[in-house]
């Protein structure tokens, strides 16, 4: 009788013990993943503040360099179709991955082109608006790196946390799948041309 109450014990003390692991990496799971999403937000907010900016920068190039109507084009359109792409983080996948990063890449590009244009009005350099927009635009480009690098780093240990044995089995019961990383655009290994 007394070793049947000693084995009881122990099966209830080993189900409690699984039990307590799985839901510690359950609740794990559920952090980090949490964790990805907060960091894909602040990346999502960087681009936006550029977002927010650019009207104002092609408002105060307009006004010195009218006749460079079809770049001032190119910037508005291209921030046009990079607020029309919302994410859902939940669907997060390489190609949605990708495909924001190719607006963000256009955008991107045209902005540079714009950058370009001020070199050729030195008056438009001299504008204190001007100068403090660019100054703005250039410290959010720097915080849209710094955010992309944090995401990764939050992917990085995500995917690493539910794809290690044997919480990958505990990941794929849950639908816990591996996120995407940001990647350099194409063509991101040479350097700009600039031309003055």
């Amino acid at each position: 009788m007394k070793k049947s109450y000693i084995v009881i014990g122990v099966i209830i003390v080993i189900v409690i013990g699984i039990f307590m692991w799985f839901k510690g990496s359950y609740n794990q799971m559920v952090t980090r993943s949490e964790n990805v999403s907060s960091q894909w937000s602040n990346v999502e907010n960087q681009y936006q503040r550029r977002l927010d900016l650019i009207p104002n920068l092609v408002n105060t190039v307009k006004g010195y360099a009218e006749h460079e109507q079809n770049t001032l084009t190119q910037v508005v359109e291209a921030r046009a179709k990079a607020t029309q792409m919302r994410v859902n983080f939940d669907q997060l996948d390489e190609q949605t991955i990708q495909k924001f990063n190719n607006m963000q890449g256009e955008l991107s590009s045209a902005l540079s082109r714009l950058m370009a244009i001020s070199e050729q009005y030195p008056d438009l350099k001299a504008n204190e608006n001007f100068r403090d927009l660019q100054a703005q635009l250039e410290g959010t480009e720097n915080r849209i790196a710094v955010e992309r690098r944090k995401f990764n780093e939050e992917v990085k240990g995500y995917n690493a946390y539910i794809r290690s044995f044997p919480k990958n089995i505990i990941a794929g019961m849950f639908g816990f799948l591996p996120k995407p990383y940001f990647e350099a655009t194409a063509g991101a290994e040479k350097a700009p041309e600039v031309k003055f």
